[in-house]
């Protein structure tokens, strides 16, 4: 399978978010959090089932296989370490934070990710 294109990766994270209670994603509140239209939505679901990253059948809540819920979970584990590392190493606010790590997590190097969080434990490991 080849790398994802960012706006597939957002609709995995999405997908990803809204399931996390154990149940699946409907399409109007991915379509809702992504902010496109249902038809966007329907088209991109195709795509992630033929790439065999979620089971979606229409009419039905689109859930993860085990091969999107790893890639989803690891997108998502990039913004969230991005996200704090602006907000508390160099003290962006969290809405700017958050539409830069949206941004930034699909083009940085798991090697950057892996540094901003041994920067963070060393800044915290200091303060103790």
């Amino acid at each position: 399978m080849g790398k994802l294109s960012f706006t597939m990766e957002n609709y995995l994270e999405a997908i990803y978010e809204l399931s996390r209670e154990g149940t699946g994603a409907r399409i109007t509140d991915i379509a809702e959090r992504l902010g496109v239209s249902k038809a966007s939505t329907n088209s991109a679901m195709a795509t992630l089932a033929e790439k065999g990253l979620i089971i979606y059948e229409k009419y039905k809540e689109v859930n993860l296989t085990p091969k999107g819920l790893k890639l989803a979970e690891h997108t998502s584990n990039k913004h969230r370490v991005i996200k704090k590392f602006l907000c508390n190493v160099l003290d962006v606010s969290p809405s700017v934070a958050e539409t830069d790590a949206c941004a930034i997590e699909h083009v940085i190097s798991n090697d950057s990710i892996a540094a901003m969080k041994e920067f963070m434990q060393k800044d915290k490991d200091k303060k103790k």
